[in-house]
């Protein structure tokens, strides 16, 4: 049961898990204020691990190991080598902004950060309905302790409450559907329960059943309407590297799930749950937009809009299976792909402009705070703005690709229904058009309200250029990453 194979189908994870309680420890004896060692030592490692699953996924292999609980295969290889990239990235940026706030009294924010990134993989590389589970609760558990990490802060300590009541009402959902599944099916094997799906010999309504469950859990990790009530409220209480810990690369994690449990596990039912993420969509595309247009601060107004983008991700996942045709599925599936993974790209330069205006005492998150911005530093206006043109899909962006290969995916299946849901997400991205474009109204024409100029070290500026460069030269040559995705969806969906 356990071979040579099952150990090299988690060798990442392993050397992610060592390092992890290494770092731990080893930050015990640091005394430097900003924990220069434990940043390093944690970057280098995230590093190591995100060049190891590269290669994986270069390699194109599709590894089972324990038993058939876990596979390595492209598509979770390169979704974890963008995880570990994005918290890479998260870490850079939040460490001026952490240190201001006395978050680094400790490592804590390191190493927890790490045992999330380590939840992410297990979630990413599940087969079995536990591992899957375990997977989610590792994450969730290290994201509500960091949502926390500011003890004194009422308003962050009031977000982890939320989040930790909520995240575990979605935990019970998702279980309690995975143990419907389980009865129905007679197993927690990803392969077993799809091979006794597709022999109609188990009763549809008991697996419809078990079905809703599994898609409102599911639903409440992605953050889509009606599942989203936390979002917003953690968005804008969590100390704003936390928020881009959460909003980052978690979400490839949710996109990972929804394809292992969704489409391996349950694609005979396609027809009941694409109808379910439907609903789902239209839901998100609609609140998330209207909500967005109310909101005065930044972070707030990025929570909603992230509901909004999650909307389309879905659409993409909807339209797979058209009259239990599945020729449509790798299209669909690798254009969901692409969008999310564009979609973090363009959320960590966001979120690294709010933490760099952020000064000691000073949280730089209400649209106002962004007034004149232009005249105090043209980079950082400059990075904002193109990820704002992103979000709201306007070329030569890459979110402008990315929603029009969702689009594609949608019309190419011809049914009426869904291009009259192309129609109505291309209404609500006019909608959505007007909250962005108001931040950049504000950002280039409003006069600056703090004058001096904005400091900040040379890695995070290195990197935020390089972050606001790949949103616009992705958008000028998305094809690389496009392949990437397609290549990834095919090899998934072929085995």
């Amino acid at each position: 049961m356990i071979d040579k194979l099952s150990w090299i189908s988690v060798y990442p994870e392993i050397i992610l898990l060592i390092m992890a309680c290494v770092i731990a420890l080893a930050d015990l004896g640091v005394k430097s204020p900003r924990r220069t060692t434990t940043y390093l030592l944690t970057l280098l490692t995230l590093a190591v691990v995100a060049a190891l699953q590269a290669a994986y996924a270069t390699g194109g292999a599709t590894l089972y190991g324990f038993g058939n609980m876990v596979v390595s295969d492209q598509m979770g290889n390169w979704l974890k080598c963008f995880a570990t990239l994005a918290v890479m990235v998260t870490l850079v940026y939040g460490r001026p902004y952490a240190a201001d706030r006395d978050m680094l009294r400790g490592g804590e924010m390191f190493s927890l950060s790490m045992f999330a990134l380590l939840g992410m993989f297990v979630m990413i590389s599940g087969n079995n309905f536990l591992v899957i589970y375990l997977g989610l609760e590792l994450l969730t558990l290290a994201s509500y302790a960091l949502v926390a990490l500011r003890r004194d802060n009422v308003t962050a300590t009031e977000a982890a409450m939320k989040y930790f009541v909520l995240g575990a009402l979605a935990s019970g959902f998702l279980l309690y559907g995975m143990s419907m599944m389980y009865g129905a099916t007679g197993s927690l094997d990803i392969n077993a329960v799809f091979k006794a799906i597709n022999s109609g010999q188990i009763k549809h309504q008991v697996l419809v059943f078990g079905l809703v469950f599994i898609v409102a859990g599911l639903a409440f990790k992605l953050g889509v309407v009606p599942f989203h009530m936390w979002i917003p409220d953690v968005y804008q209480g969590a100390p704003t590297a936390v928020t881009l810990l959460i909003g980052g690369a978690p979400k490839l994690a949710a996109f990972a799930i929804f394809i292992r449990l969704l489409v391996e596990g349950m694609l005979p039912l396609a027809l009941d749950w694409q109808q379910m993420l439907m609903v789902l969509s239209i839901g998100s595309l609609l609140i998330g937009n209207l909500a967005a247009i109310a909101q005065t601060n930044l972070k707030r107004m990025l929570a909603f809009s992230t509901i909004s983008q999650m909307g389309f991700v879905l659409l993409g996942l909807m339209s797979g299976v058209v009259n239990g045709n599945i020729h449509s599925a790798a299209n669909a599936y690798s254009s969901s792909m692409f969008y999310i993974i564009t979609y973090v790209l363009t959320t960590l330069a966001s979120f690294g402009v709010i933490m760099l205006l952020a000064r000691d005492g000073f949280e730089s998150e209400e649209i106002s705070d962004f007034a004149g911005l232009n005249e105090r530093s043209p980079l950082y206006a400059a990075v904002m703005a193109i990820c704002l043109f992103s979000l709201a899909g306007i070329p030569p962006m890459v979110g402008f690709y990315a929603k029009l290969s969702v689009l594609q995916a949608l019309i190419a299946s011809g049914q009426a229904v869904h291009i009259g849901l192309a129609v109505f997400a291309v209404m609500m991205s006019l909608i959505g058009a007007f909250y962005y474009l108001r931040v950049i109204k504000v950002m280039y024409f409003d006069q600056p309200v703090g004058a001096g100029e904005i400091t900040a070290p040379f890695d995070v500026r290195a990197l935020l250029s390089v972050n606001g460069a790949l949103v616009l030269v992705l958008g000028l040559v998305p094809g690389g990453l496009m392949t990437l995705c397609a290549n990834a969806i095919v090899q998934m969906l072929g085995t």
